[in-house]
């Protein structure tokens, strides 16, 4: 590998003032450690009569540093208008591009890297590109947001956890009675009102409070409200995630006495499925973006009730309202 290093500016500069000295080639190569062919080179490519310029052989540098290298493969008009139809307009992922392409035997052949490289890039945006918006980006299937590697290291604020998933007993984990309960949080507009979600994991019965803002203070106050209003053997644990809004989960378990808060790993909300899957049954009356502020306790109660109210395939067709309160309802 090759160790060679181009001249700098400033280089360029102690060449200009050691020819106006009248110092050989081989002596100015001395002062500055460099092969006198080096500086050979440098002074003809950019020399006017008798005159050099380290600034005009800066310029030059910079601008053939510029045009070197590989030129990228959607400079391709044709290929680059292709790419842009097949993946704006058709829904093809680049994977599905890339592969078509070569099962085609296209002239020029694109690996989905390369395409998902141009993506972010921003070779596919609109030119009048409004700030904040993330242009192209969001037609992939994952719209763009940033993935994490197994390996990733969390660099964000951390909230110290009581105990690990991987200690919760067995009767929460095989789903063996109520009163293991699952938690998250349904955002609507950033920065407004959103709803704390509470899933038992045996029956699927879902507890729903509205909070001001999704803060620590918040969420504490709305999990305990929830949850005081529950006989003690139906309140024994909960698995929320790692996000800050459960920093005060301790407080909430002195308070209550007799549960325990079991975290889930990072990145892995497989872990509390149950709850992943209730909200994303509410996104269904609920979606992103929505502006939760105005909804009242009562419309929430509505929300719960309907859910909680609907047969699941995994009950035996029973509804979550049923396995919950051991009770049994005609709902037709």
């Amino acid at each position: 590998m090759s160790h060679y290093q181009h001249l700098t500016i400033y280089e360029r500069e102690e060449i200009h003032v050691l020819i106006e000295q009248h110092l050989s080639i081989r002596k100015i190569a001395k002062i500055l450690k460099r092969h006198p062919s080096t500086i050979s080179r440098e002074i003809k490519k950019n020399q006017t009569g008798h005159s050099y310029s380290p600034s005009r052989a800066q310029r030059n540098y910079e601008r053939n540093q510029k045009n070197s290298g590989r030129k990228r493969l959607l400079e391709n008009s044709k290929l680059k208008a292709l790419v842009h139809t097949l993946f704006l307009e058709r829904q093809w992922s680049p994977e599905e591009i890339s592969a078509r392409l070569k099962h085609e035997k296209y002239a020029i052949q694109l690996s989905f890297s390369t395409i998902y490289r141009a993506i972010y890039r921003g070779v596919f945006d609109p030119l009048d590109i409004k700030p904040g918006n993330r242009g192209a980006k969001r037609k992939l299937r994952h719209k763009g947001k940033t993935r994490r590697t197994i390996n990733h290291k969390e660099t964000r604020g951390k909230i110290k956890i009581s105990h690990s998933i991987h200690e919760r007993p067995l009767e929460a984990n095989r789903r063996l009675e109520v009163g293991h309960w699952e938690a998250d949080t349904v955002v609507g507009k950033t920065g407004k009102a959103c709803l704390i979600t509470l899933t038992d994991r045996k029956s699927r019965f879902l507890l729903m409070k509205k909070i001001d803002k999704k803060r620590a203070a918040n969420v504490k106050i709305g999990v305990l409200s929830m949850l005081k209003e529950l006989p003690c053997h139906k309140r024994k644990t909960v698995t929320p995630d790692r996000g800050k809004e459960f920093a005060h989960h301790q407080e909430i378990a002195d308070s209550l006495g007799n549960i325990t808060f079991y975290f889930a790993d990072p990145h892995s909300p497989w872990q509390r499925g149950t709850n992943e899957n209730t909200n994303g049954l509410l996104r269904e009356y609920v979606p992103k973006n929505t502006d939760i502020t105005p909804y009242t306790e009562t419309s929430i109660a509505i929300l719960a009730s309907k859910l909680n109210h609907r047969p699941k395939k995994c009950l035996n067709w029973k509804t979550p309202y049923e396995v919950f309160f051991d009770e049994v309802l005609h709902l037709i």
